[in-house]
Formats: C-alpha cells, sequence, structure tokens
C-alpha cells in the first residue's frame, strides 16, 4: 500500500518519478503526488486520482531539477483529497517527505507541537514533517533521527530540503524501503520495481535503519548515528517481466504465466529417483526436521488459502499435526508453541505487516520461524532463520494469482521433504513428483478454455451474489474462487465446505443465486455430488469445476469447466485457475479496474 520513488542524479528527476509511480500503481492508491528542487525552490503538485490526474494538473510544467520524491497515497488518516496527498511539507516550504505508515502517537504528537504550526491536512504524514521542522538546524539527518526518536508505529520515509537539495533522506521501521546503486545517481522507492529500468543493484534497508541518499554515495546508519555495512544485491527480474507483454491487464498476463513460473517454482528441487524435494534453504538438519510435531501456517488473505491447502498435505503425507492461522489474530490469541513447532510464514511481498507481526511473536514463544516469499531481500525473508522464495517473478496486478498456485507449489514440496523423513515410501515420492511435473503442461489445457470461461463470466456477470463450495482439499480453492471475484469485479460471493451448506448457507439457494462448485473426482467425489444435488434441487444456477471426461457433471450443471485428472493433492494447482479467469472476465465485463481494484493494496504494510 502507498508508493514512494526517489531521485537523486544528473538526469531530469520528473520523468523519472512519474514513470516511477506508473510502476507502482499495482499497490493500489487513491492520491498522488510529486515535489522537486528546480534549482530555486521546492516545487510541489498533489492530485486525486490517477497519475494522470497529476499529470495533468502539472500542465506544461517544466521542472527541470535533478533531484525529487513522489508518492501514491492509499488514505489511512483523513479522506482522499488534495490536501491530504503526499509530499506533505511543514510551516515552511523548504522541507518536504513522503511518508508510508502509521504514526500511532500523532494525536499526542501533535498537540505538543501546538497552534504555533501551521496545520493544512488530516494526515499523521504531515504531522511528522512539522516534528522534523522543529528539530532541523542544518542538518537533515539529525532532525530525522531525532525526530523519529519521538514517534511511535511504522514508516518507510524519504525527506529533503531545499537547503541541501542533492541529499534524500530515507528511514525504515516495518514499512519496506529500497535504495538503488547507481553510477553518479541513486534511487529510493518502496520495491525495487520502479527502479529496474535504471539498475539492478539495490540495498534494502532494514528497520531502525536511516540513509543519506547522494549522487556520489550512499550512507546508511543506525538511529544513533553508527554506520552500518550494507551488501549491494542484484536483483534478477528484468524490466520486460513487469510489462503487460500483449495481454490488456497484468492480471490476464500474470494468469497465463502461471505454466512456466510454476517451472521455475519447482527447478532444481526435486529428485525423482529418490522420489523426494530439496529446499535447502529451510536451514535445518535431517534431524531437526524429524523433531518437529507440529507445524503452524500464518498468512493473510491468499496466502492464507496457500496455508489451508499446505496443512491437508501435511498432514496427510508427513503425519504431524498442522494448523492455519490469520496472521492478524495469531499473536492476540496467545498460542502455544515450543522448539519443536515450526512455523511458516507466507506473503508474497514478504513486508505483510500483519505475518510479519505473528512471526515475531512465534519467535519469542520459542517457535522456528522460515519464510515463504517472493520478494527476495524483503522484511520477511531477513528477519526468518530460512525459507524459501517461490520464484513467480514480479506480481503487479493486486489480486494474486501466479504467486498463489506458486506459494502452493513450494509448500507441497516441503511436505513431500518432510514425509520422506518419516514414513512416505520412495514410490508414493515418485508418483508425486511426477504428477507435480505434468502440471504445467495440464495449467496450459485449461488455460486453452479462456474463450469459454469468459462466455459463462459474461453470462453470469450480472448477479449480485454467488456462492462458491467445496470439499476436502477443494475448500481452499473455492475459498480463493470467491475471494478473486469480490476482489476485482466487486460481486457479493461467499465460499463454504460443501458439507457445511445445510447449516445455514442453503437458506440462500434460489434461482438468483448463482453457484460455483468444485467437484472434481477425489475421494470425497461422491459427497460433493450430493451437495450439487441438494442445490439442484432449488432451482440455483450451477457451474462446475469437473474432471475431464465425467459424464455425469453435464447433467447436474448448467455449465461445466474441466480440468485434467491429477493427484487429489495437487487439484488446486489446477482446480483454481478457471475461478481466476472466471473472475478476471466478469470484472472485465463489469467495466472495473482489474488491476487496481478499489480499496485494496498490494502490499498491506499497516496492520
Amino acid at each position: 500500500m502507498c508508493g514512494i520513488v526517489g531521485y537523486i542524479g544528473t538526469k531530469t528527476a520528473l520523468p523519472i518519478l512519474l514513470q516511477g509511480l506508473r510502476r507502482l500503481e499495482y499497490r493500489g492508491y487513491d492520491s498522488a503526488g510529486v515535489a522537486i528542487f528546480d534549482g530555486a525552490r521546492m516545487q510541489r503538485t498533489r492530485a486525486v486520482g490517477k497519475i494522470d490526474q497529476l499529470s495533468n494538473a502539472m500542465g506544461k510544467s517544466n521542472w527541470a531539477g535533478s533531484s525529487g520524491i513522489a508518492h501514491t497515497r492509499w488514505a489511512t488518516h483523513g479522506g482522499v483529497t488534495e490536501a491530504n496527498a503526499h509530499p506533505h511539507i511543514a510551516c515552511s516550504d523548504d522541507l518536504v517527505i513522503v511518508h508510508n505508515g502509521i504514526i500511532e502517537n500523532y494525536r499526542e504528537l501533535k498537540e505538543k507541537l501546538g497552534p504555533a504550526h501551521r496545520w493544512t491536512s488530516e494526515t499523521d504524514t504531515e504531522v511528522l514533517a512539522h516534528l522534523i521542522e522543529s528539530h532541523y538546524t542544518g542538518d537533515l539527518t539529525r532532525a530525522v533521527q531525532t525526530a523519529l526518536s519521538h514517534v511511535r508505529g511504522t514508516y518507510g520515509l524519504v525527506a529533503m530540503h531545499a537547503q541541501n537539495p542533492h541529499t534524500l533522506i530515507a528511514a525504515r521501521m516495518g514499512s519496506p524501503l529500497v535504495i538503488g546503486i547507481g553510477e553518479g545517481e541513486h534511487y529510493v522507492a518502496s520495491d525495487a520495481t520502479p527502479m529496474l529500468a535504471y539498475t539492478k543493484k539495490v540495498v534494502f534497508l532494514a528497520d531502525g535503519e536511516i540513509a543519506e541518499i547522494k549522487r556520489e554515495n550512499v550512507l546508511i546508519m543506525n538511529m544513533k548515528h553508527e554506520p552500518v555495512k550494507k551488501y549491494v544485491e542484484e536483483i534478477d527480474w528484468d524490466e520486460a517481466q513487469a510489462e503487460k507483454q500483449g495481454f490488456p491487464d497484468f492480471m490476464l498476463k500474470e494468469i497465463f504465466d502461471q505454466p512456466s513460473v510454476f517451472e521455475d517454482a519447482i527447478r532444481g528441487r526435486i529428485d525423482v529417483e529418490q522420489g523426494t524435494a530439496h529446499l535447502g534453504g529451510i536451514n535445518m538438519t535431517e534431524d531437526q526436521m524429524r523433531a518437529i510435531d507440529r507445524v503452524l501456517f500464518i498468512a493473510c488473505g491468499t496466502a492464507r488459502h496457500a496455508g489451508i491447502i499446505a496443512k491437508y498435505a501435511f498432514e496427510r503425507l508427513v503425519g504431524i499435526p498442522a494448523e492455519v492461522d490469520v496472521a492478524s489474530e495469531f499473536r492476540y490469541r496467545d498460542p502455544v508453541l515450543n522448539e519443536k513447532t515450526l512455523v511458516f510464514g507466507i506473503s508474497q511481498s514478504g513486508e505483510t505487516a500483519d505475518t510479519l507481526a505473528a512471526l515475531r511473536e512465534a519467535r519469542r514463544k520459542g517457535a522456528l520461524v522460515r519464510g515463504i516469499v517472493n520478494v527476495v531481500g524483503s522484511t520477511i525473508a531477513r528477519e526468518t532463520d530460512g525459507g524459501t522464495y517461490i520464484h513467480a517473478g514480479p506480481e503487479l496486478a493486486v489480486a494474486s494469482t501466479k504467486a498463489f498456485t506458486n506459494m502452493v507449489a513450494i509448500m507441497l514440496l516441503y511436505a513431500i521433504q518432510f514425509a520422506r523423513l518419516r514414513r512416505m515410501t520412495i514410490s508414493t515420492g515418485i508418483k508425486l513428483l511426477n504428477a507435480l511435473k505434468e502440471v504445467p503442461r495440464q495449467m496450459e489445457h485449461i488455460l486453452e478454455q479462456n474463450d469459454c470461461i469468459k462466455t459463462y463470466a459474461e453470462k453470469y456477470a450480472l448477479y449480485k451474489n454467488m456462492l462458491f463450495l467445496g470439499r476436502g482439499i477443494n475448500y481452499p480453492v473455492a475459498l480463493e474462487g470467491s475471494l478473486k471475484l469480490k476482489e476485482i469485479s466487486y460481486i457479493h460471493s461467499e465460499a463454504f465446505p460443501g458439507g457445511e451448506m445445510k447449516h445455514g448457507p442453503i437458506a440462500l439457494i434460489s434461482p438468483d443465486f448463482p453457484v460455483v462448485c468444485v467437484m472434481t473426482q477425489n475421494q470425497l467425489y461422491d459427497k460433493m455430488r450430493s451437495n450439487v444435488e441438494e442445490i439442484r434441487a432449488r432451482g440455483a444456477h450451477i457451474i462446475l469445476i469437473a474432471t475431464e471426461g465425467d459424464a455425469a457433471a453435464r447433467e447436474l450443471a448448467d455449465d461445466v469447466i474441466c480440468v485434467p485428472e491429477t493427484h487429489e493433492l495437487l487439484e488446486p494447482l489446477l482446480n483454481t485457475i478457471p475461478l481466476q479467469l472466471f473472475a478476471y472476465h466478469s470484472a472485465v465485463v463489469l467495466g472495473r479496474d482489474v488491476d487496481r481494484p478499489r480499496n485494496l493494496a498490494k502490499s498491506v504494510t499497516v496492520e
């Protein structure tokens, strides 16, 4: 949520900043702004709406400055107004800041600063600007350090001052910041996406670190002004991966990316001959892995649904208790953990504030903590004692698709690796891995049905409500299908286990309440079929996800989407894709902004 871009160098800053903001649009935002030192003074423009509105607000202004900062805002404190948009200034126009996160004690700070300060917004960020200004005596770094010592909350901020416009000050606590390293120029942003066109060399700021960013160099220190040694990392994404590549939307491109990125996720990590997987990033010996007697998956949203699938796989294959917890609830329920509990934090961005806080709590209680993330160098990747990158590449649509299937793939590999150390036979492992190798081809087969699924979406998009049902390992598939539909089409939808329908939700069933059922041929097929019969008896329209060759499915449903047969534990990898396409095309029919749905953000970095 929210996006920061900063540049300092010899080039004209404005086009770099505006292009950077466009690269960050996937994070979700409602207003935008830019501030540039033009050689004489600080110029600032803000606008409500898209980046185009900001460009229009600037008119034909020719800002020739070579240093500046820009921001896309996702409203937290105060409404969606130009006055609340970033960058913010204090009493003087000389100091400008952009900020992600939440200053929890901003009211207390505002009261202490008093009426002598001129307040123009409802935001916590403006309070932070005034606080920095109150400590400024010519050294912006010291002013920021002193001001932040009084702050309680989270921040990723960048500040600049007209008296020293060739230095940007960046600081982080709980909200990510990345510094791009160039030749005679440097960049700073919420993530690496805005700088991919210019550099792949980056430094990730850690919590409690502050950076002086100049054309010539970058100095990083802690809040006591002590230097911190950092390593320059190289991003392995290229700019082309972040482009739409001929697709109308990033989301559709990312749905179609799944066969190739799935192969990236499992490549080099499976040993078919031994029927096992090798995920060395877990940083545990085989004896340590055998000693684990309980696994816990902590996540939010789509990542949580991947965790539920992992729970089924671990319990069936490994034979140890597995639980899934909503990250935002985990640390408030006094969880019981010990050194034999393995906790996986699952997050595409690796910056999800709720998941990060839950992992810190798990570590405090003595559990072994590992991360499953997509973004190299992210906070979860750095703060856990090991884990695995899912290698889905940049996912720029807010609604997650390819990251979900790759999360599932990695957790299945972990289940196989643990299971082979305990009780699973080599033949079972070989069977599972051979089935896993077939998944990319089967995904491509499903994607060939895109036009058919589009037709179904056009048929049902005008319904106001929809129900999703699944059983066993396909229950989280129903949850994910429902989430995708509501996220991007704004159609109200709910998901339940098939057997739970008769305990309440069946009251909703009627001809104007379509039901999507995942009824593939596995051990719960007959049970799910009975649930579908109950729906059919009440006159609701039924869309079925069914296994190829299932003639009975055609008799039960109005519309059927067929998927290839696979091992039951792998079904979510295939069954989810038709639901992603159904949600996408429904949103397009309704004229929604598919990549940037209202009120949502890609990386939720506040609690």
